[in-house]
């Protein structure tokens, strides 16, 4: 069992920064793979990013977003640069036993945490 909890989420212009991070629980954390999705309104979950021991990103998020995480600390991170207002969305940091194949398919993540909002302003 692994329990995810988010946090970082705000409101920030667009071009701006922020960083959000997600605390786990549980003892085998460096076994899971971890990844973030998010939900705009009226739009299904999609995947934003996902690292094993490397990174693995949407073509949407690739060059201004950064996913890494720590071990020692049971923790993951999304660093987001150059935000826009279409990046608005509740983001949700996820676990799970993933392949390369299956990395960006949520339902392959059983764990997931309440999610933070992140809003862009034009």
């Amino acid at each position: 069992q692994v329990q995810l909890v988010e946090s970082g989420g705000g409101l920030v212009q667009a071009g701006g920064s922020l960083r959000l991070s997600c605390a786990a629980s549980g003892r085998t954390f460096g076994s899971y793979a971890m990844a973030w999705f998010r939900q705009a309104p009226e739009k299904e979950r999609e995947f934003v990013a996902a690292i094993s021991r490397s990174g693995y990103y949407a073509d949407s998020v690739k060059g201004r977003f950064t996913i890494s995480r720590d071990n020692t600390k049971n923790m993951v991170y999304l660093q987001m640069n150059s935000l826009k207002p279409e990046d608005t969305a509740v983001y949700y940091c996820a676990a799970g036993q993933t392949t390369a194949w299956n990395r960006d398919k949520a339902f392959k993540y059983p764990y997931w945490g309440q999610g933070t909002q992140v809003t862009v302003s034009s």
